[in-house]
This record gives structure tokens, sequence and C-alpha cells, in this order.
């Protein structure tokens, strides 16, 4: 069994005076209206946009810094009711928000941790007009309403089908393994909502890291991909970050209180017995879906995203029952964000943050050929130069490159502990062609040491001469451009020494191969310096 980070500290009393039942969109509205004004300095309530029939997509932020993104401050969203007539996650995201305000305010050490260290986002209802519907529907004697009625918006259209289906492209691999389609280029999908064209704005837009898409009508863990990659019904299709996926399904479904444990499996045929499984399932090996919310996320932006189902019953007579069920769910899903590593990424000549670098990842895997295999899937790096991967335990190289610039690679030991960030690892990047490297007239011929020399001989004094050595190798050290890294074996040894006897003074190794890359030509002039 995987290793779950997380430690809990749950204090029961609830002051608030929320009762957890079926609550109308007003009253939404007014439940988040009261966390707000109960816990102002760490909340904010916004609007991401409007339903087909004018009803708002509400968000209540949590965050010591509410409204501002933090840098080194991973961001976190849950999405509920997605489905109109699946209500659970509705209800419990209102008595989460009112639990976490209440649990701050009393000390509660995780929650405080939790609120300290992440930007949580969470929207109770993305399709209140198919609540709506379905609210309207009647119920039949046993309180059990219609299992379809109010499922699609006001359209008639399953949200969940309304995405952008970009997992051809990634299962194809002929394009980038990240971020598939703009922003812009997604919006000329056919057929968008105006649900989904709102979420995908705010998708793309904001800094997210780990979410999670709360269902009914079944209980357990789902995760990508949801569609399949033979066009088959049902069939496995792990992304590349499967080992990830699973731990984060794991970690929400082995702190509910059912859903990992045996009991009666919600088509009463016994076929989908998920208990058995850990209470996780990839989606496509349930059943294949395109153009979902779950693999939108993951393909289009940095957001890793699982789909939770709550319970057999969409629109239950009894919701009190469900966020005892998913209390700890909730809180252990929204720990794992601070597993893997993060950090920020800058010019080296400006020292300013640098924005789309992509993050590459190499697992050690020492029973391979190479000892590496490459996580085929790369995040980038956010406004602000920040980057947060989500990576379970185990040994890494993380590669941050950008065109124009030099690569640097960091080896790392990810070692998830609970109640702790993510390792942090910054890189900072030196331009290729830099105005700094201009002036100090790197890439013109008579380079190294042999350079130097020349210069000795053109007039400069013993003594200027090593005056000279001395500042520029300051030079070098402050601008981080002495970057011999990596020397796996006698073969890439002899390559830099080859280079270095050549007046080579710069270079990077790649590890990817065994061929060493030439980075930077040096020759600065003494009065440059």
């Amino acid at each position: 069994m995987l290793k779950l980070s997380i430690l809990l500290v749950i204090v029961p009393a609830l002051c608030l005076g929320f009762e957890v039942r079926n609550h109308n969109t007003k009253e939404v509205t007014d439940a988040l209206n009261e966390i707000h004004a109960e816990c102002p300095d760490i909340t904010r309530i916004y609007s991401i946009g409007e339903s087909v029939q004018n009803r708002p997509l509400k968000v209540i932020e949590f965050s010591t810094s509410p409204g501002q993104h933090v840098i080194g401050v991973p961001e976190f969203k849950y999405v509920g009711n997605m489905h109109g007539n699946e209500v659970v996650g509705r209800e419990v995201l209102l008595k989460l928000g009112m639990y976490m305000c209440e649990q701050y305010k009393s000390g509660n050490a995780t929650i405080t941790w939790l609120i300290q260290h992440t930007r949580i986002h969470i929207m109770p209802t993305m399709n209140p007009d198919g609540w709506e519907a379905a609210n309207a529907s009647p119920a039949d004697k046993d309180g059990h309403r219609n299992w379809i009625k109010g499922r699609s918006n006001a359209h008639n259209v399953d949200l969940n089908r309304n995405f952008p289906d970009l997992d051809p492209a990634f299962h194809l691999g002929n394009g980038p393994n990240h971020h598939i389609k703009s922003e812009e280029e997604a919006l000329k999908t056919p057929n968008l909502q105006p649900e989904t064209i709102e979420l995908i704005h705010y998708i793309m837009e904001n800094p997210f890291v780990l979410s999670a898409n709360l269902h009914g009508g079944d209980l357990v863990a789902n995760y990508p991909f949801d569609e399949s990659f033979n066009n088959k019904l049902q069939s496995y299709a792990g992304s590349p970050d499967d080992e990830t996926f699973r731990y984060l399904a794991q970690s929400y479904s082995l702190y509910h209180t059912l859903m990992a444990k045996e009991h009666p499996t919600c088509d009463m045929s016994g076929d989908d017995d998920f208990a058995k499984q850990g209470g996780i399932t990839n989606g496509a090996a349930w059943y294949s879906v395109a153009g979902g919310m779950q693999d939108f996320n993951y393909a289009a932006s940095n957001c890793f995203e699982i789909t939770v189902e709550l319970g057999c019953d969409k629109f239950p007579k009894d919701e009190a029952k469900y966020w005892t069920q998913n209390k700890e769910s909730l809180i252990n899903f929204m720990l794992q964000i601070h597993i893997g590593v993060k950090g920020v990424v800058t010019d080296g000549a400006t020292n300013k943050p640098l924005k789309d670098v992509p993050i590459k990842v190499y697992k050690s895997t020492p029973q391979t050929k190479n000892g590496w295999t490459y996580i085929d899937h790369d995040i980038t790096t956010f406004e602000g130069g920040d980057y947060y991967r989500l990576l379970v335990d185990g040994a890494y190289m993380i590669v941050a490159e950008k065109p124009g610039y030099t690569s640097q690679q960091q080896r790392v030991v990810v070692q998830n502990q609970p109640l702790h960030e993510a390792l942090k690892l910054d890189f900072v990047l030196m331009p290729e062609r830099s105005q700094g490297n201009m002036k100090m007239g790197f890439g013109r011929p008579g380079s190294g040491r042999q350079g130097l020399k020349n210069m000795h001989k053109g007039g400069m004094s013993e003594a200027e001469y090593a005056d000279y050595l001395e500042r520029l190798q300051k030079v070098l050290e402050d601008r981080q451009y002495l970057a011999l890294a990596f020397i796996e074996n006698e073969k890439i040894f002899r390559c830099i020494e080859w280079l270095l006897d050549q007046d080579w003074l710069v270079v990077k190794t790649a590890m990817v191969s065994e061929a060493v890359e030439v980075i930077l030509i040096l020759n600065v002039p003494p009065m440059e310096l």
C-alpha cells in the first residue's frame, strides 16, 4: 500500500449552525456569505461567471492572503454539482467551508497549517440550473428522484462531456505533452456551454495544482485518463503520472469511512466492486468518457484532477451522513498538494522570474537500461516563475529548460512528510545570448585559457593578469555560469577534460545521452569586469 502523507487533528465542534440538507440557490449564497462574515480575514467570495439561466457560479476562497497568488503557495480547487441532480458534493462542500472556518478559529493544527500554506477555492455548484430542474422533479414514495432529470444544464448538455477532447492528441504524442491547446484554441471547440466556457477560463487562467470534481451515483475515486486509447468502452488508460494519480485517488478513498471497505455495490450486480481495488479506479477502465473535465485539467493546464463519486444515491433524502463519511477524505486530499517539489525559475542575467518554463521529470529506475524513466508530462512555470510538481516518494532528476536559455538539472530525493511543504528546488537559467553575454564578449573567437594568455601577452603584467583571473572567477560564481554537473562515467569525464584542454571553460553535460553540450564560450575583456 502506498504511504499517505497525512496528519489529521479533528475537532468536532461546529458553531455556525449549518445543517447538511438540500439548500436552494439562494441558501447556497447565504451560506457562503455566512462563512465569509464569520472568517473575513481568511476568506473571499467571487463568481467566475453565470449559467445558461444567469445563476452565478460562486466560489469561496480560503487563504491567509485572500485574492492574491503568493509565490510558493500552491492553489487547490474543489468543484461540486457538475451534474445538477448529484447534490451530495454541493452539500459537503458547503459544510467543508463552514468546518474550515470554525476549526481555523478554534486553533485546529491541521486546518490552520493547511490554510496558512495553501490557497483553497471551493465551488459548491457548477450547474445550478440543473439542480433547479432536479429539485423540481417529483420524488417517489421512498424519496428518490428521477435518475436523469437535471443531470445536464439548461440546454440539455452534459457538462462532463462538453470540454475540448484533448486525449487523442495526447495519446498520439505528435505534439507537446502538456498544455495541448492554448486557451484561445480550446474556446473554438463547437457547442461549448456557458458553464464550460467559464470553467475553461478558470482552469487555464489560474495557477491550480490539484483539484477534485465531486459527483454521485457510485462510491469510488476515479483518476485519468477517462477516455480509452483504443476506442473500447472499457480499457485501462493510464497517464504518464499514473503512479501519482493512483496515490492521490487512494489519499481520498482510504480516509473515507466506506469507499475502500467492503460495502454493497451501487450497480447491485457486483460488477463494479471498487472496494476490492482500494476504492479507486482508472476512468477508462470503468467506462470511457470523451470531453470530461478531469482529463482537460491534466492535458490543458498544470492541474492534476480526480473525480470522486460520493455515493449510490444522487439526490438522497438524508444528506447529513455524507459529511461524516467524507470529512477526513476532503481534508486529507487537500494536503496532498504539498507532495513532490516546488520552486522558482529565474533569469540569471536579470534575476526576474521566467514564465512558461517546462519542468521535466526523470524518475530513477535502476531496473531499466538507462537507469532513468522520463515522466512524459511536463508542467510549466506560472506568471511569477513558480512551479509545483506533484510526485510520490522516490529519486528524481528535475530539468528546467526554455528556448534561448541554458537548461539546468538537479537531482533530488523526495520523501513526503505530513504537514510539510514540498521540497524546494529553485533554478537559475542563463540566457544563451543575453545582453550581458554580448557585452562580455561570449561567443566570439579566441576564448578559453589561450585567449586569456593572449591578452596577457598583449600587455598585462603578471599582477594585473592574476587580478583579472580572480575577478573573472568571481563573475563566473556570481552569475552561476560554471555548470559542470552530473559527471556520471569516465567517458563523459574524458569529454569534459578534452573540452577544458581545448580552452572551453564552461560546459554542461546532458544526462539524457552521453553527449556533452557546450553552453558558453568565454572571452571577457578585462576592462569590462
